[in-house]
């Protein structure tokens, strides 16, 4: 059995596939297997793909579309190593990913995600931002309901993970590795490795580039979240993620003009950290906008 097995599911991304793919074959380190779930594809995907399949760490599966989260379910029913990642066909690894965070995950027992940062990079492959939000190590609960600060990119998981607490609900259609992270936030330990191991592509017809549908998506599913594991953070905790959750979307939506959601969610901000100095920083934003 391989060590990492690595799903990578796709979805007419001819185009860019043998870069995603290229990039994991050449790991340094090369006890994987890689998964790729064709999720209907359209394209010539599997023609561009047909080289690859030579390789005896290449497993091939094809699925009417379902959506990414049900093509990253069925590499997970398909994988079978001991650690798990993760890698979308429009995106890369640098070539050392995957030998740092195993040797690095094998000298933290306690730890049961490791992820880093993230460079981003334009359709041409040509690096825009260097720029990586501030991300956490530890029992990273509080931190997840302010934002999703873990890159399914850059992470490495325990395959137990997904045997004892399930893969993506794939029920919102966006942010389902929101959902996972903060599932998994609930029971396990991550650690932060500082550094690029990534390469995260943009485009146009990203469905995380639809804000509104990921604000709406996400505030779902911080709801189920705390339905179901509430009492895995304080209420202080709690109310912490949530204001800093609502001061986001409020600044996002006052900078989009839709004023009365900015008031909505700033006072639900205000009523779960009303003397919170981020609170009154968001409110100040809104009411003065930055030129």
């Amino acid at each position: 059995m391989p060590t990492v097995s690595v799903i990578m599911p796709t979805f007419n991304r001819a185009k860019f596939l043998p870069q995603a793919v290229g990039s994991v074959l050449s790991q340094s380190y090369a006890d994987l297997e890689l998964i790729i779930i064709d999720d209907g594809s359209t394209d010539d995907t599997v023609k561009v793909l047909a080289p690859f399949l030579n390789d005896d760490r290449v497993r091939y599966f094809h699925q009417e579309n379902r959506g990414q989260s049900k093509a990253r379910n069925v590499g997970l029913n398909q994988a079978s190593g001991e650690f798990i990642a993760f890698l979308d066909s429009d995106d890369t690894w640098a070539t050392e990913k995957l030998k740092k965070q195993v040797a690095l995950i094998s000298r933290l027992p306690g730890a049961a995600i490791v992820h880093g940062d993230e460079e981003t990079v334009n359709e041409k492959g040509e690096v825009i931002s260097f720029d990586n939000m501030k991300r956490y190590s530890g029992r990273i609960t509080r931190q997840l309901l302010a934002d999703n600060s873990v890159s399914i990119t850059t992470a490495l998981v325990r395959r137990k993970c997904f045997d004892e607490m399930g893969g993506f609900q794939a029920s919102h259609g966006v942010a389902d590795d929101y959902d996972l992270w903060l599932r998994f936030s609930a029971r396990y330990l991550f650690h932060y490795e500082p550094g690029i191991v990534a390469s995260y592509r943009v485009m146009e017809d990203q469905i995380s580039s639809d804000k509104r549908r990921r604000f709406a998506a996400n505030e779902m599913i911080i709801r189920n979240f705390l339905n179901q594991y509430g009492d895995s953070v304080t209420p202080r905790e709690k109310r912490w993620g949530l204001a800093r959750f609502y001061c986001r979307s409020a600044r996002y939506f006052a900078s989009v003009g839709e004023r009365k959601k900015a008031a909505r969610d700033i006072v639900r901000a205000f009523s779960n950290a009303p003397m919170d100095s981020v609170v009154w920083r968001a409110l100040f934003r809104i009411l003065v906008p930055q030129k």
